[in-house]
This record gives structure tokens, sequence and C-alpha cells, in this order.
């Protein structure tokens, strides 16, 4: 993906803010590929969902590796300022945990992968998760412009924090479906189902923290 983040190449470069760069990338496909996934699934493509799936999971192991080196050389680091370098290590901790998340869901899609689930629920869990996608090309068009342009970067966290909002009914109308196809779904795809999209929903109010972080690097720049 590509490496365009005006704030890392503001700053002295560092094997670390390098670290921390690519952390960044990697965490924010894992939502791509979470999209992806549920998608095939809701299509009935148990194949492509397995090949996703097991993508997703080989780039949440990555984004956990650019993670732990990202927050050894950052926390020994010397050429960033030490809030500039607290709140990024926040940052980059929250995204990590966003792509723990984005797995855990992942990891009930393949679980489901012989349940029926009703299409009207499938269809709202595809928008929670379409809403994901583009609440992380905001991050990262924010994250972007924490250095060139901090008002779009504080604009673009507070749009993430709208779209939360979104995503959250999205959760809440998924969830009353449950009474309407309680006694035409197997409890245990239920359960599981009720899993995913609780993993999804904390996924979104971990972005909506990052955004948080936004406004703060913004706010010093």
């Amino acid at each position: 993906m590509e490496r365009s983040f005006n704030w890392f190449e503001r700053r002295h470069k560092t094997k670390g803010l390098d670290l921390a760069h690519e952390q960044i990338v990697q965490a924010l496909h894992t939502i791509v590929l979470l999209n992806q996934a549920l998608r095939s699934y809701s299509e009935g493509n148990k194949t492509e969902v397995t090949q996703i799936v097991g993508d997703l999971f080989k780039t949440e192991e990555e984004v956990d590796r650019l993670r732990s080196e990202a927050f050894k050389e950052l926390s020994k680091g010397t050429a960033l300022v030490s809030d500039f370098r607290e709140d990024l290590l926040h940052l980059v901790k929250r995204l990590d945990t966003v792509a723990d998340d984005t797995k855990d869901a992942a990891r009930c899609i393949e679980m489901l992968s012989e349940a029926q689930m009703p299409a009207e629920m499938l269809k709202l869990a595809v928008s929670m998760t379409d809403e994901l996608v583009e609440v992380a090309q905001i991050l990262r068009s924010s994250i972007d412009a924490i250095s060139s342009d901090p008002a779009a970067a504080i604009s673009g966290a507070h749009q993430v924090e709208d779209m939360e909002h979104k995503i959250d009914q999205a959760y809440l109308d998924t969830k009353a479906l449950f009474v309407k196809y309680g006694d035409k779904i197997n409890c245990g795809a239920m359960v599981i189902f009720d899993d995913m999209i609780e993993f999804m929903e904390q996924a979104a109010d971990l972005c909506a923290d990052t955004a948080d972080y936004i406004i703060v690097l913004s706010s010093r720049e």
C-alpha cells in the first residue's frame, strides 16, 4: 500500500516512525479484508471466505509484530518530542486492538461458514463493515493530513466520530432482528453471529478513540 503519510516524512526519519507507519497501514487494511470476507459469506462463496480470512489472520499477525517493534523503537527514541511520541504510541495501540477485533470477527465468519443466516441480518452486518471501511479510509486521510493540513485532519476525525454513531445504530438494528428470527436460527449460530457484530461494533468504537488522538496530534502541530 502507498506510503504517503506526510507527518512521517516531515519528522526526523527514524526506524520507529517507519514501523509505526507500516503498522497503521496494515491495521486499517484488516478492516477492508473483513468487509470482503463478510460480503463473500453473504454471497455463499465459502472458498473465497476461507482465502480472505486466512489473509486477514496473516495481516493481523504482521500488525502485532510491527506494533511490538514500533513500541521498542519509539520508547527508546530521542528524535521525537515526548508528548508526540506518547500520543503516537497510543494511536498505534488503538489500531492494534482494532486489528484484534477484526480478526475475532473474521473468526466468527469462519465458524458460521456452514450456517444459514437470514438475508436481512446479513445485509445489515455487511453495511456495518461498509461503514467501517469508509471510517478506515477517513482515518488514513486524516493521519496523512496531521502535518500538511491539521484542520482537515481534525475535520476528518470528527467525521469518524459521526460515522461511529451510524455503525452503533446499525448494530442495534441488527440485534433487534434476533427477536424476529430467533426461532429460525440455530442457537449456536445466533451466539456466534452476535459475537461477530459485537467485535465489529468494538472496532468502530476504537476507530473513534483513534480519531481522538488524531485531534490531539493535529493540535500540537
